[in-house]
């Protein structure tokens, strides 16, 4: 008989980012090093985390603002970066020329020359990245596309998504660079659909099986702002694909009534309605009852260490988000977002700051996503006829 193989060792592993939403991954890895998988050995950040942020860990990281050197010095083999956006790229090559394997935020990077940077980096270097656009972990992604392959809602028309949130103005204030769309030379490009409703994007494209740079033929963008911000905060996007399958996003973060982001696919014969960030899938379709699913999902930093030990199949490599991208730089070089009349929006005080409600963007957004139409398509608001010129198409 032969000898069990021995566990492999935990592997040291730096986290870039530790607050904010990096909090979510300090939390995770706290679990995967209690689990044996993995240990933190430096933590990257401007200001160094207290005794009790690091609770639960078996020893004390190493802590300096000093990434590069942070990698060296505890022989990382794997970094989480979690940092702010503008920065992914140069984090992502410093981490492939040392040799460290990658679980880079979203969005990857803030154009498409940096994430062709970051992509090519990691290829010299002969290390992995995986993409943190966590929905693709989410097993209802296998499902929805096996629903779709098996014909259960007909042929596909199309698939749209819609984002409803609320941002109050100390969203906007929380760093320098929130909201805007470049500081000085450096581009960020911190929109509605290209941060916080990203997953919104990049969901669809992933349903319509449109995720790579090359199945994308055409996008059409319209861009508009109800806060004193550079960047987009009510967004809605067409991006035309090589399968001839249209997707249309809309998003917004000036919602009366925050609500979860969803992806419809439409059918000839139904509907299939995901709630991504819920992992809830709900079938319509003709001739049968409704038919509602909660999937499990895969943790992206663990399928990435199980891609390590064992050669799993990453869930989220950079060719995943090549179709993303494209949109990223379409919005990225589309005119700049055009600021919404004063009469469209209003002030409400319901969140701890104060922030700006468009009336009527709920119902404009959904109406998007159940049609299939841009803002300026659908006649529903004054205030979105205008956007039409303002819309950019990139072929």
């Amino acid at each position: 008989m032969s000898a069990p193989h021995p566990t492999p060792p935990p592997l040291p592993l730096v986290l870039a980012g530790a607050r904010g939403h990096g909090r979510r991954h300090l939390d995770n890895i706290r679990r995967l090093e209690g689990a044996g998988r993995a240990r933190l050995a430096g933590v990257c950040d401007l200001t160094p985390l207290t005794d009790a942020e690091l609770t639960g860990f078996a020893s004390r990281p190493e802590q300096s603002a000093d990434f590069a050197a942070l990698l060296e010095s505890t022989g990382a083999r794997v970094a989480v970066v979690c940092t702010p956006l503008q920065t992914h790229a140069e984090l992502a090559t410093a981490a492939a020329a040392r040799g460290v394997h990658l679980l880079l935020e979203k969005p990857p990077a803030a154009s498409w020359a940096a994430h062709r940077r970051v992509q090519d980096a990691v290829r010299a270097a002969g290390t992995v990245c995986q993409i943190g656009f966590q929905t693709l972990g989410s097993h209802a992604v296998p499902a929805v596309r096996e629903l779709i392959s098996a014909g259960a809602i007909g042929r596909v028309r199309g698939i749209s998504a819609a984002g409803a949130w609320v941002r109050d103005t100390a969203y906007w204030g929380r760093a320098p660079w929130a909201g805007r769309r470049r500081l000085g030379p450096v581009d960020v490009v911190d929109g509605v659909l290209t941060n916080p409703l990203a997953h919104a994007v990049s969901t669809a494209l992933a349903l319509a099986d449109a995720e790579r740079a090359e199945d994308v033929t055409g996008i059409e963008t319209e861009l508009l702002r109800a806060n004193d911000i550079e960047a987009d905060d009510t967004s809605c996007v067409r991006v035309t694909t090589t399968h001839g399958t249209d997707v249309v996003v809309a998003a917004t973060l000036c919602a009366e009534r925050a609500g979860e982001p969803y992806v419809l696919v439409h059918g000839e014969s139904g509907r299939i309605t995901f709630w991504y960030k819920e992992d809830r899938v709900l079938l319509q379709r003709a001739g049968h009852g409704p038919e509602e699913h909660v999937h499990g999902r895969t943790d992206l930093l663990e399928n990435l260490l199980d891609h390590l030990a064992d050669g799993t199949e990453l869930l989220a490599p950079p060719a995943r988000s090549g179709a993303f991208m494209r949109v990223l730089e379409a919005v990225r070089t589309a005119p700049e977002p055009r600021p919404l009349p004063p009469h469209a929006w209003r002030t409400a005080h319901d969140t701890p700051a104060p922030r700006r409600v468009v009336p009527g963007v709920d119902g404009l957004v959904a109406a998007c996503a159940d049609t299939l139409r841009l803002f300026s398509e659908t006649g529903a608001e004054p205030w979105a006829a205008p956007a039409a010129s303002a819309g950019t198409r990139t072929s």
